[in-house]
Protein backbone atom coordinates (compact mmCIF):
# COMPACT_ATOMS: atom_id res chain seq x y z
CA UNK A 1 0.00 0.00 0.00
CA UNK A 2 2.93 2.32 0.65
CA UNK A 3 4.20 1.74 -2.87
CA UNK A 4 0.76 2.66 -4.21
CA UNK A 5 0.82 5.83 -2.08
CA UNK A 6 4.17 6.77 -3.66
CA UNK A 7 2.66 6.40 -7.14
CA UNK A 8 -0.41 8.43 -6.16
CA UNK A 9 1.75 11.16 -4.58
CA UNK A 10 3.88 11.59 -7.69
CA UNK A 11 0.84 11.40 -9.97
CA UNK A 12 -1.02 13.98 -7.88
CA UNK A 13 1.97 16.32 -7.98
CA UNK A 14 2.29 15.92 -11.74
CA UNK A 15 -1.43 16.46 -12.34
CA UNK A 16 -1.31 19.60 -10.20
CA UNK A 17 1.54 20.99 -12.29
CA UNK A 18 -0.26 20.15 -15.55
CA UNK A 19 -3.41 21.85 -14.26
CA UNK A 20 -1.43 24.97 -13.30
CA UNK A 21 0.40 24.99 -16.63
CA UNK A 22 -2.91 24.80 -18.47
CA UNK A 23 -4.21 27.75 -16.47
CA UNK A 24 -1.05 29.81 -16.92
CA UNK A 25 -0.34 29.22 -20.58
CA UNK A 26 -3.69 28.53 -22.21
CA UNK A 27 -6.25 30.64 -20.35
CA UNK A 28 -5.58 33.85 -22.24
CA UNK A 29 -3.54 32.73 -25.23
CA UNK A 30 -5.77 29.83 -26.29
CA UNK A 31 -9.10 29.88 -24.42
CA UNK A 32 -10.63 27.08 -26.49
CA UNK A 33 -7.82 24.68 -25.63
CA UNK A 34 -8.00 25.81 -22.00
CA UNK A 35 -11.71 24.98 -21.81
CA UNK A 36 -11.23 21.67 -23.60
CA UNK A 37 -8.47 20.52 -21.23
CA UNK A 38 -9.83 21.92 -17.98
CA UNK A 39 -12.41 19.23 -17.20
CA UNK A 40 -10.32 16.08 -17.85
CA UNK A 41 -7.21 17.45 -16.15
CA UNK A 42 -9.23 18.87 -13.26
CA UNK A 43 -11.16 15.63 -12.79
CA UNK A 44 -7.99 13.52 -12.82
CA UNK A 45 -6.33 15.86 -10.35
CA UNK A 46 -9.39 15.86 -8.08
CA UNK A 47 -9.51 12.06 -7.95
CA UNK A 48 -5.78 11.85 -7.29
CA UNK A 49 -6.03 14.53 -4.59
CA UNK A 50 -8.79 12.64 -2.76
CA UNK A 51 -6.82 9.39 -3.09
CA UNK A 52 -3.74 11.19 -1.72
CA UNK A 53 -5.65 12.40 1.34
CA UNK A 54 -7.25 9.00 1.96
CA UNK A 55 -3.94 7.18 1.60
CA UNK A 56 -2.20 9.69 3.87
CA UNK A 57 -4.43 8.65 6.75
CA UNK A 58 -4.16 4.98 5.84
CA UNK A 59 -0.35 5.03 5.65
CA UNK A 60 -0.11 7.23 8.78
CA UNK A 61 -0.93 4.28 10.99
CA UNK A 62 1.46 1.95 9.17
CA UNK A 63 4.45 4.32 9.35
CA UNK A 64 3.61 5.80 12.78
CA UNK A 65 3.61 9.42 11.63
CA UNK A 66 2.94 12.07 14.23
CA UNK A 67 0.13 14.58 13.83
CA UNK A 68 2.66 17.23 12.81
CA UNK A 69 4.14 14.98 10.09
CA UNK A 70 0.67 14.14 8.84
CA UNK A 71 -0.23 17.83 8.57
CA UNK A 72 3.00 18.54 6.69
CA UNK A 73 2.22 15.71 4.27
CA UNK A 74 -1.31 17.03 3.71
CA UNK A 75 0.00 20.57 3.16
CA UNK A 76 2.50 19.16 0.69
CA UNK A 77 -0.34 18.31 -1.64
CA UNK A 78 -1.47 21.95 -1.72
CA UNK A 79 1.87 23.43 -2.78
CA UNK A 80 3.27 23.02 -6.29
CA UNK A 81 6.13 20.47 -6.20
CA UNK A 82 5.14 19.68 -2.60
CA UNK A 83 4.07 16.11 -3.36
CA UNK A 84 7.50 15.41 -4.86
CA UNK A 85 9.17 16.71 -1.69
CA UNK A 86 6.89 14.57 0.47
CA UNK A 87 7.60 11.48 -1.60
CA UNK A 88 11.34 12.06 -1.33
CA UNK A 89 11.47 12.94 2.37
CA UNK A 90 8.78 10.78 3.97
CA UNK A 91 8.24 7.89 1.57
CA UNK A 92 11.67 7.16 0.12
CA UNK A 93 12.79 4.83 2.91
CA UNK A 94 9.34 3.34 3.53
Amino acid sequence: MIKFFKVVAVSEGFSYLVLLANMLFNKHSNPELYKMLLFPIGMAHGILFIAYLYLTFFVKSKLNWSTKETLVIILGSLIPFGAFYIEKKYLKNA
